[in-house]
């Protein structure tokens, strides 16, 4: 397919870096200390990608959800103290960015994360900060599916959305790309699988960073 890409937007959480384990201990903990039963890590993968929110609301039982502002206000503080301890960078993901960032392409990172750990988290791992912007939640932003996040990114950039790759690995992240105009490819190295990204709009499917590359072809340095 002959795309005009100037602009590659990652999600952050499975596509970047693998951040599952902390978040699941981070939540695991809170519940706990509500006197609720915890999850697997692996469990996790199916809780997490909509925001700190909806991930303790998935994760509580049906009959505590009136604790729902406790857990959240609980597992925010414990991921704080805790979220680098297992957390790294996906095997490849440092060389892509840095030949993405030599053949000329802007970089951007939109998360669900709040924007405060989003932003703490990029700098920890990229602290030679390749990316242009980078965004997490933020008042008055709608979450991720919603597009208004990538479209105010693409903006600010001022490169059209149809001139941008968006790099996810959970639905959310290909309805974002569509809802927004810009090109939804699928990581197979994240937390969800090819089946949901498939049915949610993948357009592409990488099954490793350097395969990005290849996708885009090797046109460099984009005007």
């Amino acid at each position: 397919m002959n795309r005009d890409i100037r602009a590659v937007l990652f999600d952050l959480d499975g596509t970047l870096a693998d951040t599952l384990t902390d978040l699941a201990n981070a939540t695991n903990w809170a519940l706990t200390r509500l006197g609720c039963p915890t999850h697997a890590v692996g469990q996790y993968r199916w809780m997490v990608g909509d925001g700190a929110r909806q991930l303790c609301a998935r994760a509580l039982p049906a009959t505590h959800q009136d604790r729902l502002e406790d857990a959240l206000r609980l597992m925010r503080d414990r991921y704080a103290e805790h979220c680098f301890e297992e957390t790294r960078l996906y095997d490849g993901i440092p060389e892509l960015v840095a030949v993405l960032g030599k053949r000329g392409y802007k970089l951007a990172v939109l998360s669900n994360k709040p924007d405060d750990f989003t932003k703490r988290m990029v700098t920890h791992y990229f602290p030679a900060s390749p990316f242009a912007v980078v965004r997490g939640q933020m008042a008055g932003v709608p979450l991720k599916p919603d597009p208004t996040g990538a479209l105010q990114i693409a903006g600010e950039l001022g490169i059209p959305a149809a001139q941008w790759l968006y790099l996810g690995d959970t639905n959310t992240d290909m309805r974002t790309a569509r809802g927004a105009g810009m090109w939804p490819v699928g990581v197979l190295w994240g937390f969800r699988d090819r089946q949901e990204l498939e049915e949610s709009g993948a357009e592409a499917l990488v099954g490793k960073p350097d395969d990005v590359p290849q996708l885009l072809g090797r046109k460099p340095n984009p005007a």
